[in-house]
Formats: C-alpha cells, structure tokens, sequence
C-alpha cells in the first residue's frame, strides 16, 4: 500500500516509524522528536500529545502518513 492509499486510515504505528505530513511532506522522526512541540527525541508518533499538530503547517496528527520501510 502506497501512503497515498494509507492517506487519513487509522493503521498501527510502530515507534520507530517516521511520519510525514500529507499537506506539507514535513516529517516527524521519532529519534528527533520536535523542538518546536519541546517534544523530545526517541517520542514515537503515537505517543504524542492528543492536539500536536505539524510544526510546519499546522495540520492535523490524522494528516500524516506512514513513510514506507527504507525512506
């Protein structure tokens, strides 16, 4: 499944997972958390507070998707 088909499913997130943002492609790296959120490294994505959004657009946690393995 492409992460366009996986766009806005609910599916299991492991956390190493990388995400990245379907309205800006911004990418939230667990290993590096997000400075801007004072989220620190090694937060895995599911684990990040309820009304997070991108630091970059503002979207949604739901607009992110899954990066495939090996991006």
């Amino acid at each position: 499944m492409s992460a366009f088909e996986s766009f806005g499913t609910c599916e299991t997130v492991s956390d190493d997972d990388r995400m990245e943002c379907g309205i800006c492609w911004h990418v939230y790296d667990p290993e590096n958390g997000d400075e801007i959120w004072q989220i620190p490294p090694a937060t895995p994505f599911a684990r990040l507070p309820e009304n997070w959004r991108c630091p970059n657009c503002d979207a949604l946690k739901a607009k992110f998707m899954r990066l495939g393995d090996g991006l």
